[in-house]
């Protein structure tokens, strides 16, 4: 191999088409902060989102979740709806059809359970001036019991109870994630 000191020094340079046309330091140029930006102080110091971004996130999980839970529902009962005599574009139709629909109506119901949900998180907080487990215990509690009023007083008490379990149990699995699984920060 031969000595690098004793090679011959190239006269050519690399081809830069924007050399000294832009005064830019490009490597400067993408480093982008990490940390949030915020227009106003007072939004920094929130560790919480706002009630706005909690409707859209309860909303839109809601929503996503039970199209998502419905649409399977209904895909297999489309599948076992198929008679033998059925084409493939037929049960390929029922398929679609059945799972769209379900889905459809599963997506709609629980958008609007988060929709309560998050107003009742929501103005619990405002309430009692507090963010704590009890807002979301009683807003699931709230949510349920709502949901449920139209068919009686039972069914709604029953929903609500189901409703105020639920939301502990969320929380209360979220915080214990938080604490003893260290993928989760």
């Amino acid at each position: 191999m031969a000595d690098p000191s004793s090679e011959k020094k190239s006269t050519t340079r690399q081809y830069h088409p924007y050399q000294g046309h832009l005064d830019i330091p490009i490597q400067s140029l993408y480093n982008l902060p990490t940390s949030p930006e915020y227009l106003f102080h007072e939004e920094a110091a929130a560790q919480r989102r706002s009630w706005g971004e909690n409707l859209q996130y309860y909303t839109g999980c809601g929503y996503l979740s039970g199209a998502v839970m419905g649409a399977a529902k209904g895909s297999l009962e489309g599948l076992s709806a198929a008679e033998p005599g059925d084409t493939l574009k037929l049960r390929l139709n029922r398929v679609l059809n059945s799972g769209g629909q379900t889905g459809r109506r599963f997506g709609n119901s629980l958008g609007v359970v988060g929709l309560i949900f998050a107003g009742l998180e929501s103005g619990m907080m405002q309430l009692r001036g507090t963010d704590d487990l009890l807002n979301s215990v009683l807003a699931g509690l709230g949510t349920g019991a709502l949901y449920r009023a139209a068919a009686g007083p039972r069914s709604a008490a029953i929903a609500g109870a189901i409703g105020g379990l639920a939301a502990g149990a969320a929380v209360a699995g979220k915080q214990a994630v938080k604490r003893y699984v260290p993928i989760y920060r």
